[in-house]
């Protein structure tokens, strides 16, 4: 058969180079794929008339013999340098085998791909570029959604199949030291960026292997650029500037994507350089400006089952290490109730958060999670924990616009019966549309916060007229 017919596959022209034989061997086969090569009338050609379709089987071929070789010789979980010096020796040693007809930008596009392919994100290398998008959501290899600016869009890309997808979720995996196949289906992440990644494998996800990665800056917003963003108002950014140095404490509510770390980030801006700070964080995102923090981060167990580090863990250890301020990234169970007896016992100055629909909803949110310590405590008991702990609840949500904003502030008053009391502070008010976007304010409610006075005995003034109904901000 001439191996120059248009109709031979790209897997029959790489079988030619022997490039299923392992990486120290190719040397010693070269000299003998040489001398074939010069009594053979032509080199293999890509096939004529589909060339983005050949360049795309050669590319994967030579992925998948990469892939085999590197995961035989022990490589795959190798530093970048090492990687991508062993990857360049494999491309350029494949080709010069081969001798297929590549001018140097094929061949530079070959090699950078297949790099970015074996140590990157593969097709969602573009997304993971761009700075404007958060999420990254793949729905199986032929649907691929991102959020930008706050709305979801389909975009262009695509794996080749399911096997693509798997692949690169299991590399991704791999590089942080996690692992993911059949047996166990799931996995939660974070990358070196700080980005978060969640994927699934069938049988968990019945319509095949998914991932889920939620990106975030290398720099945190500041107060100043979110109040241009219409996400606060002036008034509110004087409160809570004024509240957090009063060490006052504070619950950030929030659905999925509302912008509750980022705000939390922004918030913790006012902490005074001179205090000792200790975050805690499933994924460590905050970027604190502080000189004196202490980042920690929880620890999934390994796949023996071991080595399992909790959020109610690091909390614990928090407190033996004389933090002036302890910041939780989120509760998401025990933890909670740790969190709330650090308030009450001398810790003031304490932040985290919680998904919530509403502020209300976070107390009764905080009162499961304190149930599920394991301690059998009454009700009225963890209420009276909650509210003693808790001043402010800020709930943020990411409005029908797109636009995420402050949509309430509640001083919590403590219990009538064994009902906590919420009065709000701010919240927005929408009054219409301009197009896609609400129209809307911040309002004041005309109550004034205990917190207020106790602050002025302590030289800390908020002013009293951000307070006053009249003082509204309106957003377009």
């Amino acid at each position: 058969m001439n191996p120059d017919a248009p109709g031979r596959s790209s897997r029959e022209i790489l079988s030619d180079a022997n490039l299923n034989l392992p990486l120290e061997r190719l040397r010693t086969k070269r000299a003998t794929s040489q001398d074939a090569t010069r009594s053979t009338p032509s080199s293999p050609a890509l096939p004529q008339g589909s060339g983005p379709v050949a360049y795309l089987a050669v590319k994967g071929d030579l992925h998948q013999r990469l892939l085999d070789d590197l995961d035989r010789r022990g490589l795959l979980g190798a530093d970048e340098e090492q990687l991508a010096e062993v990857v360049r020796e494999f491309v350029d040693q494949a080709l010069t085998l081969q001798e297929l007809p590549l001018n140097d930008s094929e061949r530079r596009r070959l090699v950078d791909d297949l790099l970015e392919e074996t140590l990157g994100v593969g097709p969602l290398a573009s997304l993971m570029a761009d700075p404007a998008v958060t999420d990254i959501l793949v729905n199986g290899p032929h649907q691929v959604f991102i959020e930008r600016f706050g709305r979801l869009e389909a975009t262009e890309v695509r794996f080749r199949d399911a096997e693509h997808l798997v692949r690169i979720i299991q590399r991704i995996a791999a590089r942080v030291g996690r692992r993911i196949d059949e047996s166990s289906p799931m996995v939660d992440a974070r990358l070196p960026d700080g980005s978060r990644v969640n994927a699934t494998l069938p049988p968990v996800t019945i319509d095949g292997p998914t991932l889920s990665v939620r990106r975030f800056g290398r720099r945190r917003l500041r107060r100043e650029e979110l109040l241009q963003l219409e996400m606060f108002s002036p008034a509110i950014h004087t409160f809570l500037e004024q509240m957090v140095r009063g060490r006052r404490n504070l619950l950030i509510s929030g659905g999925t994507g509302s912008g509750k770390s980022t705000f939390l980030g922004a918030v913790a801006e006012a902490i005074p350089s001179t205090e000792r700070i200790v975050t805690i964080e499933d994924a460590a995102e905050l970027i604190l400006d502080q000189v004196h923090v202490v980042r920690m981060e929880t620890r999934p167990p390994n796949i023996e089952g071991r080595g399992l580090i909790t959020a109610r863990d690091l909390v614990i250890n928090a407190l033996r290490m004389r933090p002036d301020r302890i910041i939780v990234g989120e509760v998401r169970s025990g933890e909670a109730l740790d969190m709330m007896q650090a308030m009450n016992t001398g810790h003031d100055g304490g932040m985290t958060t919680v998904h919530a629909n509403s502020p209300r909803d976070a107390l009764a949110r905080l009162e499961t999670m304190v149930l599920m310590s394991g301690l059998e405590l009454p009700s009225r008991a963890i209420r009276e924990q909650i509210v003693s702990a808790l001043e402010l609840i800020v709930h943020v949500r990411r409005f029908e616009d797109g636009v995420r904003r402050v949509e309430s502030i509640a001083e919590v008053r403590g219990l009538e019966g064994t009902t906590p009391q919420l009065q709000e502070i701010f919240r927005f008010e929408t009054r219409g549309r301009k197009g896609r976007r609400l129209i809307g304010e911040f309002v004041a409610t005309g109550i004034v916060p205990r917190a207020v006075e106790e602050l002025r005995n302590r030289d800390i003034h908020v002013p009293l007229e951000i307070f006053q109904r009249s003082q509204t901000t309106d957003h377009a």
